[in-house]
């Protein structure tokens, strides 16, 4: 079975099973003695006719006939059982199978690098985790259970078809090359057709999953009509590939019907004709065709099964693409730990530019010293967000050495870059639980008298406390139930626990009200005081806070210098300035 998988699918399947070698042994030998007892109760049945029903005038007919009776029953008793034992083994496998699986592509999925997750959308991470998933998982459940018992059932009433009669035998087997070809033919033409039925299911996943993320762009620009023209079209595509699948079903499960029923008829008639001449006995020619109908049964399985198989295929080809995918930013072998850290950043001639060769920062050497509050300023594509990522080790550079502390970011464990910095973006991404849960983001353990802290030093407690359930509020998704500034003081707070020695703020005001900027900038003095700082802001406000200003154009340092000096300058960021303060000059009164 595992041959009709791609090489790095068998490598999958092979680590999945390898912990449960035992128990698929042991799932073996219960299917094989399940399999054994149903085989042997058509033979009993001759026995049964042939023994035990001529010779009732001699008296020794009863006795036979009550013992073969007696053993169809145990045999029928012991497939009962051993099917029932194997169900719950192969079940309880099955599900320990899966449980590793999704947890092994939910890590990975964590681990992998933002250059990743910004090709793949969340779309194919969900059909991931859920239809490929739910394929293999019904492989597992039915097909290996089908597929043992077919070729079981048909390895052993082909040996006991020549055993019982060898002409009879070669009769009953006749059809069979033809049956194979036929199968073949089933199993390419099913490959094709699964593989295209998960890559259709696939896009309209992704489609939907878009659709209700963006929900309320969709509705602001209109887009209702478009959007369901376009999972129309994905819809129907998947149902089309479903139908012909059904398709490929109705011609091979009647196609193995019809030869199985024309073998039944060829045997009942060959073999009538050798029972009349005393060559086989009735017993003989009754086992026949019970063997016949168990013989052309499995073939059905097999059909199912190539359905189930070929979808699981295509699932776990996709699954183990996505295992096989390295982070762009590998962890490394002798991962080096920061105690304490201490903040101090240093660029040295830092080259960076992004999958399609574009230079970001030419060519960068900066220093920041440690408790330093750095602003950030120029043009969209200036290389600010780029050199803060870089900062973060989302991203390495091309080329040259990023440091903090004296220590090459490569050279550090995630735990402890992790520990060490950390990034607040204007999404501020609050996930479905409390507010103390989301607080507690960095610190899983904090207390709650420590939540408590944090949410007082940046000034959000107030509004915490006035919320239904105080720190037990639900926040909703994405934090829906609080406003933009109160999410953002959320994630402040998230920051102050969490207490990095490196505090990037990309755009953490951008989306705020005059009023909520103002409440916000006052938490951020607070979580900023004695941290290194990287503060990436368009509105000039905020980078007043900052003690150092680095004006960047086309992924250079054009400006560099305190805020105060470079404002009475002549330079850009006095420019800027400038035209900062016409614009406030502009905007109506708002009350502070």
């Amino acid at each position: 079975m595992s041959f009709l998988l791609r090489s790095r699918s068998r490598r999958l399947l092979g680590e999945l099973l390898r912990p449960y070698r035992r128990e698929i042994v042991l799932l073996v030998a219960v299917i094989v003695v399940c399999n054994a007892a149903s085989l042997a109760i058509p033979f009993l049945i001759k026995v049964g006719i042939d023994e035990g029903i001529p010779p009732m005038a001699s008296g020794r007919g009863p006795a036979t006939l009550v013992s073969v009776v007696a053993a169809v029953l145990a045999a029928a008793a012991v497939q009962a059982a051993t099917r029932q034992v194997f169900l719950r083994m192969a079940g309880r496998v099955g599900q320990d199978i899966l449980l590793e699986l999704r947890r092994r592509v939910f890590a990975h999925f964590q681990r992998l690098s933002l250059s990743f997750h910004d090709d793949y959308t969340s779309g194919r991470v969900v059909s991931r985790l859920t239809s490929d998933i739910e394929a293999i998982s019904e492989m597992l459940q039915s097909g290996f259970d089908g597929l043992v018992t077919a070729v079981l059932t048909l390895t052993g009433t082909a040996v006991l078809l020549l055993v019982l009669d060898v002409k009879l035998g070669l009769v009953a087997l006749l059809p069979l090359p033809v049956l194979l070809l036929f199968t073949r033919w089933f199993r390419r033409q099913s490959s094709i057709t699964y593989r295209r039925t998960r890559e259709t299911v696939a896009l309209v996943i992704v489609h939907f999953v878009e659709s209700m993320t963006g929900v309320r762009a969709v509705q602001a620009f209109r887009r209702e009509p478009r959007n369901q023209e376009i999972f129309s079209r994905l819809n129907a595509d998947y149902r089309d590939a479903n139908v012909h699948a059904m398709r490929l079903i109705a011609i091979f499960m009647p196609g193995v019907k019809l030869i199985g029923n024309v073998t039944i008829a060829a045997v009942l008639l060959y073999g009538g004709w050798l029972a009349l001449g005393g060559d086989v006995t009735v017993g003989v020619l009754a086992a026949f065709l019970l063997y016949l109908r168990q013989f052309y049964e499995p073939m059905q399985e097999i059909s199912q099964f190539y359905n189930t198989f070929q979808s699981a295929g295509a699932a776990l080809e996709k699954l183990s693409g996505v295992l096989e995918e390295r982070p762009a930013v590998a962890e490394p072998h002798k991962p080096v730990t920061l105690e304490p850290p201490r903040g101090q950043i240093r660029f040295e001639a830092v080259e960076f530019s992004y999958l399609d060769g574009t230079p970001v920062l030419p060519e960068m050497d900066l220093t920041i010293p440690a408790g330093q509050s750095v602003a950030l300023v120029g043009t969209t594509g200036a290389g600010k967000t780029t050199l803060a990522k870089l900062v973060a080790r989302f991203y390495d550079p091309v080329a040259g050495r990023v440091l903090l502390d004296g220590v090459d970011l490569r050279d550090l464990g995630e735990e402890s870059l992790r520990a060490a910095v950390v990034l607040v973006t204007q999404e501020n991404f609050l996930f479905t639980g409390s507010v103390a849960d989301n607080i507690r983001l960095g610190r899983p353990d904090a207390t709650m008298a420590e939540v408590v802290e944090a949410a007082r030093a940046v000034g959000a407690h107030d509004f915490v406390t006035a919320l239904p359930e105080g720190y037990e509020t639900q926040v909703g998704k994405h934090g829906g139930r609080l406003s933009a500034g109160q999410r953002q003081l959320v994630a402040f707070a998230r920051a102050f626990l969490a207490d990095p020695a490196v505090l990037i703020l990309d755009e953490a005001t951008s989306s705020l009200d005059v009023p909520g900027e103002r409440l916000v900038q006052r938490a951020m003095r607070t979580v900023l005081a004695d941290r290194t700082a990287l503060i990436i802001a368009h509105r000039l406000s905020t980078v007043e806070i900052a003690n150092r200003v680095l004006v960047m154009d086309a992924g250079r340092i054009v400006e560099d210098g305190p805020p105060d000096r470079l404002i009475e300058g002549a330079g850009r960021f006095a420019g800027l300035h400038r035209a900062w303060l016409d614009s406030i000059s502009d905007m109506p009164n708002v009350p502070d």
